[in-house]
């Protein structure tokens, strides 16, 4: 039975196995544009050196009916061993790391850091007149620290992107 709550659209975290060979990546990346597609986060990285295999993870949105649409079109792609979607497939962890640049002085700078170390994030380089602080965690956890870094001088941000993996002792 469909219900309006299944229509919504939802984030979703979708990796796939791959080879590991030249082209592959903008096959996987055409499929998402040539379709209209957004990417909200993109992660690649070889993961079995002797099976010559690369992950891609992928985080988008969509209605079910889109992201089983993409997962469908994924899995028709000749060099794809296997599509997950970490979102309703099976329970996955997922991290984040980001570098934010914060400058400021005295009380913003104070308050920069007492933020800094309620979020675990380090200080990995420092001048009299800014920091910049890396942060590992869950999207959400990165997207709150940035919010909060924003009234105390935020400068940039660099995001490495979702890295996901299946919980329990069996590979993706």
């Amino acid at each position: 039975m469909n219900t309006i709550a299944d229509k919504r659209t939802r984030r979703h975290t979708i990796a796939v196995l791959v080879d590991n060979e030249a082209g592959v990546l903008a096959r996987v990346v055409g499929l998402f544009s040539g379709r209209g597609y957004n990417i909200e986060s993109l992660t690649v990285a070889e993961v079995d050196a002797t099976a010559h295999t690369s992950r891609i993870t992928v985080v988008t949105s969509g209605t079910p009916d889109v992201i089983e649409q993409i997962e469908a079109q994924l899995r028709r792609l000749v060099p794809v061993h296997r599509v997950v979607n970490w979102t309703t497939d099976k329970p996955g962890v997922e991290r984040e790391m980001a570098l934010v640049k914060v400058a400021g002085q005295g009380d913003k700078r104070v308050e920069a850091m007492r933020i800094s170390q309620v979020f675990r994030a380090r200080v990995v380089d420092t001048t009299h007149t800014s920091f910049v602080f890396e942060i590992t965690g869950g999207p959400d956890k990165v997207d709150n620290f940035i919010d909060l870094m924003r009234p105390l001088g935020l400068v940039d941000v660099s995001r490495t992107g979702v890295a996901a993996i299946s919980r329990g002792p069996e590979a993706m």
